[in-house]
C-alpha cells in the first residue's frame, strides 16, 4: 500500500511534468497552458453534467424504493474524474475523461465490485446493517 501512495504522489506528478515539457517545447509554453485550461474546464462542465444525471437516477431508485448502488458508485467515479480533470496534465485529464466515458466508467465499476467482494470473502473488509 506504502508503495502505491508513493508511486501516486511522486511518480505521476513526474511524468506529469515531463509530458508538459515535452509538449511545450513542441507547441509552445502558452499553447500548453491554454490547452490544460480548456481541458479542465470541459472536463468540469461534462463532470457537472453527468454528475446532475446521476444525481436524477438516484432520486428516481429511491422514488421507486430501490437502492441506488450502481448510481452511487457512478456518483463516486464521477467526482474523482472531476478531481483529476481539475488536476493539470494530461495523463490525469486522460484518466478524468476515461471516467466520464460510460463504457470505461463501467468497466471501472465492475473491477471495484470484484475488489470489494474478494475484500469481504478475505475477511479484510466487511458489511454490516443496523436497523
Amino acid at each position: 500500500m506504502l508503495l502505491k501512495l508513493f508511486l501516486a504522489f511522486t511518480l505521476v506528478p513526474f511524468v506529469e511534468i515531463y509530458i508538459l515539457i515535452k509538449i511545450g517545447s513542441y507547441i509552445g509554453a502558452f499553447n500548453t497552458v491554454v490547452v490544460i485550461i480548456l481541458t479542465g474546464l470541459l472536463g468540469a462542465l461534462l463532470a457537472r453534467y453527468q454528475g446532475l444525471q446521476t444525481v436524477l437516477r438516484v432520486r428516481e431508485s429511491l422514488q421507486r424504493g430501490e437502492i441506488p448502488g450502481s448510481e452511487m458508485l457512478d456518483a463516486l467515479l464521477i467526482l474523482l474524474a472531476g478531481i483529476v480533470l481539475l488536476t493539470p496534465g494530461f495523463l490525469t485529464d486522460a484518466a478524468g475523461i476515461m471516467l466520464l466515458v460510460p463504457r470505461t466508467r463501467s468497466l471501472c465499476k465492475q473491477w471495484i465490485r470484484r475488489k470489494f467482494t474478494q475484500w469481504i470473502n478475505q475477511g479484510r473488509a466487511n458489511i454490516s446493517f443496523y436497523h
